[in-house]
């Protein structure tokens, strides 16, 4: 899902900077100094599930777990991301700096929604109502992910739309898998440690 450098104009990667550093600052304002424990073993965990991809073109398919993030982290999961995708643009060259806040903003804008969408879950009137917000945040996450994911390469020319059609539709798969991982986390986690999961989009 990673947008290597080169691929986008000028004026989407400043937009996407400029993005990135409002988005980080307000999110920043939020996170307690206690979470930091939590942020880092979550920057670890997305840290190593993107670096198994699968080229295609431009960008790539990959496990990104951000719904997971956000499930777990709230405001604090944007961050997160962040420091996650710098750390494999500089040890693996995955995605790129220039197109650094492009690629936060397509992985952590939907962590921070399914981290809101997770929050809801003591609305609905049934049991385990984790592991459906939980598959919900996941599948969303992707999706969203894939979405603006297509946007970007579609602001990089004609030549890229049939990419970003493609990217589109091969994460739609992955929606269904990582919904299922999330909601598989959310069961376990509010077993063996609910407060984990007692954050708030």
């Amino acid at each position: 899902m990673h947008i290597a450098d080169g691929v986008l104009p000028l004026g989407s990667l400043a937009a996407g900077w400029a993005g990135a550093a409002v988005v980080t600052g307000l999110t920043l304002r939020k996170a307690p100094a206690e979470d930091l424990p939590r942020v880092a073993v979550m920057t670890s965990g997305f840290f190593v599930a993107s670096l198994i991809h699968v080229p295609l073109g431009p960008t790539s398919v990959h496990l990104v777990l951000n719904g997971l993030v956000g499930m777990v982290l709230g405001w604090t999961a944007f961050p997160a991301i962040l420091v996650g995708l710098l750390l494999q643009a500089l040890l693996f060259q995955h995605g790129g700096l220039l197109s650094l806040g492009a690629n936060a903003l397509m992985m952590g804008i939907p962590a921070l929604i399914s981290s809101w969408i997770f929050s809801q879950r003591g609305r609905l009137g049934f049991r385990r109502p984790e592991a459906v917000m939980g598959f919900l945040a996941g599948a969303v996450a992707i999706l969203l992910s894939g979405v603006i994911l297509a946007l970007w390469l579609y602001s990089a020319g004609q030549e890229f739309w049939a990419v970003a059609r493609l990217a589109l539709l091969s994460h739609l798969p992955l929606m269904f898998l990582e919904g299922a991982i999330c909601a598989a986390a959310a069961v376990f986690l509010m077993k063996v440690k609910p407060e984990i999961l007692g954050r708030k989009g």
